[in-house]
Formats: structure tokens, sequence, C-alpha cells
């Protein structure tokens, strides 16, 4: 497990100084990570807040072949308060993981552009110094084939968070209909739901 934590940063350095790849300016206060392109079935790697579980990992393949991952970011819209509240939460409820919503934008893309798949959620502790330790797994599927399995493990207190993948389609992408299932998991706890996008 060390030793694939090296590779993934090994990796992330060096894709990092060659690509050159940014932060957007409205992301920058709550990014967590740097740009990261991605060859078919490669590994991905951008370390999060340099915490080597943080890391996005996964491949692309088929439709998406020559495609690029970007970096992992999200941004916190409700506090574990503003949250608790929301869903009447009470601490003998034991943790409780909620997916809000999960949307691909634009939801239409011609090949060689560059689409956004989102998923907001809610996490929830008996105690407000508690930490879930989630992995968010997005499957996307183009005519039932699996063609990327991008993957991030992150450690979130109680809150309602937005994160974000960007996915730039390559040039040859094929159009269709893209279908992505979207997967918060902690332990015992998991919660899924599907958006999708299409390529023309």
């Amino acid at each position: 497990m060390r030793n694939r934590a090296i590779v993934l940063l090994m990796v992330s350095v060096f894709l990092i100084v060659t690509s050159c790849v940014t932060i957007p300016e409205e992301h920058k206060g709550a990014a967590k990570g740097a740009g990261v392109g991605a060859a078919a079935g490669a590994v991905l790697g951008a370390v999060v807040g340099g915490d080597t579980k943080s890391a996005v990992i996964g491949g692309l393949l088929g439709a998406l072949v020559g495609g690029a991952i970007g970096h992992y970011y999200y941004d916190q819209s409700r506090t574990r308060t503003e949250t608790a509240d929301r869903y009447g939460y009470r601490p003998t409820q034991g943790p409780l993981i909620r997916i809000e919503g999960a949307s691909v934008e634009p939801q239409t893309a011609a090949p060689g552009g560059k689409v956004d798949m989102k998923l907001t959620y809610a996490v929830l502790t008996p105690a407000e110094a508690t930490e879930l330790t989630l992995v968010e797994k997005r499957e996307i599927r183009h005519e039932g084939s699996l063609v990327g399995n991008p993957e991030v493990t992150v450690v979130r207190k109680g809150g309602t968070y937005t994160s974000s993948i960007p996915l730039t389609l390559p040039a040859d992408a094929k159009k269709g209909l893209y279908v992505v299932t979207s997967t918060v998991r902690s332990g015992q706890l998991s919660e899924t739901i599907q958006s999708a996008f299409s390529v023309r």
C-alpha cells in the first residue's frame, strides 16, 4: 500500500510539472489538489491536501480513450449545524450520508470538449469533531460499457459538500449518451445516484 501511494505521488508530481494545469480562480479557496492528465487505463494521481488517501485514481477506456481527468475540488455549501437542521438529525441516529443531487455540466458536449461531473451530498456524525472517511466513486458508461471509473477517498466532518471532477473528452469521443453512476460510501453506509451527458 505504501509503495502504491509513493507511485501515485511520483506520477502526480510528474504530471503537475509537465502539464501546468491550474485551479480555477473561483475554486482556489476550496480546491484540494492539482491538475492531472490521464491516458487510457493509466493510474490517475492528484494528491489532495497532502494526504495519500485523497488521491484521484481510476482510468479511462473504450469510448473515452485519450481523454483526461482534471483536478478534484470541492466546496462546502452548508455547515454541520445547517445540515443537521435540514435533516432533523439527532446524534442517536449515528452517522448519516445523504446524496442531494448529481449533475454533469454541460449536459451536451462535442468531442474534445469538457464536462464537469458534480456531486452534492450531506454528511452527519453524532459528535461535531468526528470525521468520516468517504469513498466518492463515479462510473461512466457508454452503451452499457464501462469507459471511466475515477474515485477519490476523502475525510469529511459534518456538513454539505459539492465535489467536482472535470473530464476532457478525447477528440474522437464516440457520440451518444454517457451515464454517470456516482456513489458515496463509508463502511456500511452507501448512497448512489445517476446523471448523464451526451456527446454530439
